[in-house]
Formats: C-alpha cells, sequence, structure tokens
C-alpha cells in the first residue's frame, strides 16, 4: 500500500487534503466523514482533525475542513464511479469495497422493503473509510500454534475493531499457502464476503494469499464454504467475520467433510460465541486479540483440551 492508493478513493478535487494523512499510511487507520462536522482522521497514535490545507491537528481549529453535503455527494459518486445504481447491493449492505480491500461503510436514512428487510439508503450523511493493511509477517508469533502432528487446526480470532483480525488473518492465509520451513504449503480457499481479505478488483485481488489460494468474492460465508469444499477440494477454508448459526453449520459441515477452517469474529471473550450460536467444540484454537495500541500482550491463545480450553 502506498499513498496514492489511499489518495485514489478521493474525488481530485479534494485529493490534496489527504496527502499528509496518506504518506502516514502505515499508521493511518480510518477516515471519518460526517456532512457538518469536522473530517477525523484516526491514526495509531490517536484522533487527528483535518484542517482545509491538509494539514492534522489535535484540536478543532477555525480551519478545520467541515465536510459540506455537496462534497460528500462528490464522494459518494467518485467511490461509486459515477453510477450508484450499479453499486445498490453494497449500497444496501451499508458498506463499498475499492481497490486495495478499503472499505467504506455508510450511514444514513434507510428505505425499508415490506417485510422489514432494508430496500436502499438515502440523503447518506456518513462515512468511515477503513484503510485496508497488508503486513508480512503479522501473523508470525501465531503461526507455530496452528500446526498439530501435520495437520492445520480450526482457529477462530476474536477481537474488537481495529485490533487487526483482518490483517492477521490475510497473513496467516499467505502464510498457509506458500509454506515454508518444515511446513509445505497448503491449499487454500477464502471466501471474501466482503472484499476485505483480498482486496479483489473486477476479480483481480490486491493482496497477496500465496500461490496455493483461491478466491471466492462477494459471497455469503455459508453459502460460499459449502461451494468450495465442493468445487476447489481445499485443504484450508478461511473466512473472515462469521456471525451465527447459519455460519457455525457451514464451518460443521465443512470440518466433517475433513477440511480445516480459520475465522475471525467480532468481540472480546470467548462467551460471545456461544451467545451469537456458535459452538466452542467448533474450534481447536482460539485467539483473544486486543484492540491495538493497548499496552501489554496483543493477543492471548487458549487450545481445546477434552474438557475445555488452556492457556
Amino acid at each position: 500500500m502506498n499513498a496514492e492508493e489511499i489518495l485514489h478513493i478521493f474525488p481530485q478535487a479534494v485529493r490534496g487534503r489527504f496527502r499528509m494523512a496518506a504518506e502516514k499510511a502505515e499508521g493511518l487507520q480510518e477516515i471519518r466523514f460526517a456532512v457538518g462536522r469536522p473530517v477525523r482522521v484516526i491514526m495509531e497514535e490517536g484522533e487527528f482533525f483535518l484542517r482545509n490545507t491538509g494539514k492534522l491537528t489535535r484540536i478543532i481549529a477555525e480551519d478545520c475542513w467541515i465536510l459540506q453535503e455537496k462534497e460528500m455527494a462528490q464522494f459518494l459518486d467518485h467511490v461509486c464511479s459515477y453510477s450508484r445504481y450499479a453499486y445498490e447491493e453494497d449500497i444496501r449492505q451499508g458498506f463499498l469495497t475499492v481497490p486495495g480491500g478499503h472499505r467504506i461503510g455508510i450511514a444514513g436514512q434507510v428505505i425499508l422493503k415490506e417485510d422489514g428487510g432494508i430496500k436502499n439508503m438515502k440523503y447518506i450523511s456518513y462515512a468511515n473509510i477503513r484503510i485496508s493493511h497488508e503486513i508480512p509477517g503479522a501473523a508470525g508469533l501465531l503461526m507455530p500454534y496452528l500446526y498439530e502432528k501435520g495437520r492445520i487446526l480450526n482457529t477462530i480470532l476474536i477481537g474488537p475493531p481495529l485490533s487487526g483480525k483482518t490483517t492477521v488473518l490475510r497473513d496467516m492465509i499467505r502464510q498457509l499457502s506458500y509454506g515454508g520451513g518444515a511446513h509445505r504449503g497448503r491449499q487454500v480457499a477464502v471466501v471474501d464476503e466482503r472484499s476485505e481479505i483480498a482486496g479483489s478488483y473486477m476479480g483481480i485481488p490486491g493482496n497477496d494469499l500465496g500461490l496455493r489460494t483461491d478466491i471466492l468474492d462477494s459471497c455469503p460465508k455459508s453459502l460460499g464454504m459449502l461451494l468450495l469444499v465442493r468445487s476447489m477440494a481445499p485443504e484450508v477454508i478461511a473466512v473472515d467475520e462469521i456471525g451465527g448459526k447459519r455460519d457455525a453449520d457451514a464451518i460443521l459441515e465443512i470440518i466433517r467433510c475433513g477440511c480445516s477452517v480459520i475465522a475471525t469474529m467480532h468481540g472480546s471473550c470467548m462467551e460471545e460465541m456461544k451467545e451469537r450460536g456458535i459452538p466452542e467444540t467448533l474450534f481447536d484454537c482460539v485467539v483473544l486479540l486486543e484492540r491495538r495500541g493497548r499496552e501489554g500482550e496483543p493477543f492471548s491463545i487458549l487450545k481445546r483440551t477434552g474438557e475445555g480450553y488452556d492457556r
């Protein structure tokens, strides 16, 4: 990832204002838009406000850039390639993915269907641009725990937003696929429902997931996992952000087929798995990730024994 990749997320007219933030790409986490409010830039070292000159400040100054309704509309038109109709499904789901795997969450007024589902969204006034980071070696400390007697343990990464779940998962996939040392490369398949893991654009991955990795893009996880195990004969299937019983049932079926699973989940503890209908017994290894920036170890590992989990 480089500064130019981040700058191209924004329309040409305002691109220059983001150059200073983009040049700090490695520490850049989020850029937040809200109509009528200052533009905020979230870095590893904390929150900043963006001035009209493009400089960053920790306090709200008189020359901070206050986002206007017209500017939000121009931004949305740009990321939708000037055809919001073509991105209607993405808008309905509340996020868009742009080249590089960067994810843009949006919020506004929801239009409901008769059955209560979401039909569309209008008056979009909020956007959260989450910057995707490809960090080779991010999973280095965790990789030894994934192997046991020649097989890959079924593993789940649990952590809150900004804990690096997807970054670590991405590197796990890459290392499993390439192999190295005493471990041969594995055939990996990825269900990338939100296009965040591979960062695919028009079918081409923007991130390096290894030479033995197949990617199913923009497909619901529960459907995609079963499709891949039938069609691509993977040894390992990787998915991001599992959310409930439907995903858990698909994972159980995959494991019964002899395929290992690596997944992530939003949360802070194992108890949240049970609350979402995900049996603890599905996974041999649980990795609890801490929000980046906190002191102490960034993760803790629990392995399943006959009667529970041990650290």
